[in-house]
């Protein structure tokens, strides 16, 4: 039989996580691909959720999310951001960041509609257009001379067209720690404007911006972009709680009503004991923002020295949990090749960047590594990692 898969799905099998997560777990390696961390969030978060579970919250939520949590979106977008959000008509809650992309990009583009995007990408992003039958138009990101990541404005300018739908922005970016300037996003704002198109944001790094880079700019903060921007985010990366799968869209009313619409044909509602945590979680102090920030950036540079004193270059994170090495003075010509040795030479586990680009070659002599663990975990890997 032929097989059963729907054409514009094959070229999508196994994601690279899963695979490297299952090579890690084989092997018994230690896994600094995937990039989720190895301790819980904030105790109080936690015990929220452990209170919820127990009275009784274990039912369907109102579809945009319970009023305690999209309050507290809205407070959290006020509060850091400068952000006047509705809570009942500019808000909801998703399963996750991924929910809510997908569900953005199925309910902005009709088949054929071009998704300006920047490369490497997150993988969902890729299959989400695909699944809306919209075209990407990718614009590649790529090391200048200090090591961190630029665009050509005249590549950009080029993506833009008579069919473009929607710029696909994810700042601070994942995979290569890369938090766009305010220029940049300037200029993304202005052909925006010009191309009279939306912006679909994807700021779950929101809180990882180090601080010995650019401070994050959400671009709905920017002239004109209010407007036309829906933007998510999650709690999974800054409280630490991954699996939960809690995230949210905020943005116009009619931005939100078109991710909506199709959400709640994907999963209707979610995590109804985690939402009230959550809520609680984002109503933390500065100082719990201040010390996670610190303490990731903390194991970002203990990472990098570690990945330095093994022979690679190491090219600079601004932010999120991932810092990019190149393999090319350690032997490595392939990425996808050299992942798959590192956990039988050494016992290590990391991420080919090749898998999140269109164009291959641009990133096939790179590897993400992932920093969200514990010192004594990240310092035995970078023990492992000097026997190449």
């Amino acid at each position: 039989m032929t097989d059963p898969l729907v054409e514009r799905m094959r070229p999508f099998g196994t994601t690279i996580f899963s695979e490297m997560s299952a090579l890690a777990v084989r092997t018994g390696s230690i896994n600094l691909g995937q990039g989720f961390p190895d301790t819980d969030g904030p105790p109080e978060m936690l015990a929220a959720a452990a209170e919820a579970l127990r009275s009784g919250a274990n039912q369907y939520t109102p579809l945009p999310g319970i009023p305690a949590l999209r309050a507290a979106i809205v407070a959290h977008e006020q509060r850091f951001w400068g952000l006047t959000v509705d809570p009942d008509t500019e808000v909801v809650v998703t399963a996750g960041a991924t929910e809510a992309i997908a569900a953005a990009i199925l309910g902005l583009c009709e088949a054929g509609d071009e998704v300006v995007c920047f490369e490497p990408y997150y993988d969902s992003y890729a299959a989400s257009i695909t699944l809306a039958g919209a075209v990407r138009r990718p614009v590649t990101l790529r090391p200048g001379p200090d090591g961190r990541y630029l665009f050509d404005e005249a590549e950009l300018r080029a993506a833009f067209g008579p069919r473009t739908r929607l710029v696909l922005l994810n700042s601070p970016h994942n995979p290569t720690g890369k938090v766009f300037t305010r220029d940049e996003l300037t200029l993304i704002a202005s052909l925006c404007t010009q191309h009279d198109v939306y912006a679909v944001t994807d700021e779950v790094y929101e809180h990882l911006a180090f601080t010995d880079a650019e401070p994050h700019v959400p671009i709905s903060t920017l002239p004109g972009m209010r407007e036309r921007t829906l933007r998510i985010s999650s709690a999974g990366k800054t409280f630490s709680c991954t699996g939960w799968k809690i995230g949210w869209a905020t943005g116009p009313a009619a931005l939100v009503s078109a991710a909506q619409r199709v959400k709640q044909f994907l999963t209707f509602v979610n995590g109804s004991p985690l939402q009230p945590a959550v809520a609680v979680a984002l109503g933390l102090p500065d100082e719990y923002y201040a010390d996670f920030r610190s303490g990731l950036q903390s194991r970002r540079d203990r990472l990098t020295a570690g990945l330095v004193e093994a022979g690679f270059r190491v090219l600079p994170s601004e932010g999120t949990y991932f810092v990019t090495a190149d393999i090319t003075p350690v032997g490595g010509t392939d990425g996808v090749d050299f992942c798959r040795e590192l956990p039988e030479r050494c016992g290590v586990v990391a991420v080919p960047t090749q898998v999140f680009y269109d164009h291959k070659d641009e990133g096939r002599h790179l590897i993400r590594f992932a920093f969200c663990k514990r010192e004594e975990v990240i310092d035995e890997a970078a023990k492992r990692l000097a026997g190449l």
